[in-house]
């Protein structure tokens, strides 16, 4: 199981990892400490697209300096990575990737960047509320957005979780392992189909199955069946 950014909460919930109640008490508190840590307008998130990792990779490091930090944020799919950090050096790496052939770089509107360095701080104080929050250890295996690894121990997914904060999403690793360790199917449970699409782009031989309503449940379990 796994959980794109946010969704990790929710994996962890059906995981049985976390409550429900716990999960939502966590995810505000998330996402007030985000907005208290940056200033609006002082960071920004942006969508590269026809690039490769390492390319977006560089293109990060020239469009940053000492003051001014770009990074990325989410390697969505191939050739699609998210970017995130200080607006002027979003702007910089924006400016790089057109000049490098992108086929898409745009910002993205959000209030707050995510799984960036600036968020370091917010991280650390929310590490305090995740101390405070008991977790179990997943009855089904968890995969970290973070390093990939499956969620052993409460302490460890209280570590991943801070430190997801400010690192970014592996999302196609994530699905590559999914497909390495045998799994054939995928289902996406959520309003949407946005992963759906994500896990399409990574790897085209994994049967996908969305979830979003009654009817699309009673269809999932039809096709497992």
């Amino acid at each position: 199981m796994a959980g794109h950014s946010l969704g990790e909460y929710a994996a962890l919930v059906c995981a049985e990892a976390l409550s429900l109640t716990d999960a939502a008490r966590l995810v505000a508190r998330r996402g007030q400490l985000m907005q208290e840590s940056v200033p609006l307008g002082e960071g920004a998130m942006a969508a590269i697209v026809g690039l490769s990792d390492e390319q977006v990779d560089a293109l990060c490091q020239e469009a940053s300096h000492e003051e001014q930090q770009v990074t990325p944020a989410n390697y969505n799919a191939i050739g699609q990575v998210v970017i995130a950090g200080h607006a002027p050096a979003v702007e910089r790496a924006i400016s790089l990737a057109n000049a490098m052939g992108a086929r898409l770089a745009m910002v993205i509107p959000v209030s707050v960047p995510c799984h960036c360095p600036l968020l370091t701080k917010a991280a650390e104080l929310f590490s305090e509320h995740l101390a405070q929050t008991p977790f179990n250890t997943p009855i089904v295996p968890v995969i970290s957005n973070v390093d990939l690894s499956i969620y052993q121990s409460a302490e460890q997914i209280k570590t991943l979780l801070k430190e997801q904060l400010y690192r970014p999403v592996r999302w196609v690793e994530t699905i590559q392992m999914i497909k390495q360790h045998g799994i054939e199917m995928v289902i996406e449970c959520g309003p949407g189909k946005v992963l759906t699409g994500l896990v399409k782009r990574i790897d085209k031989s994994l049967q996908i199955v969305s979830v979003n309503d009654l009817s699309s449940l009673h269809q999932a379990v039809n096709v497992i069946n």
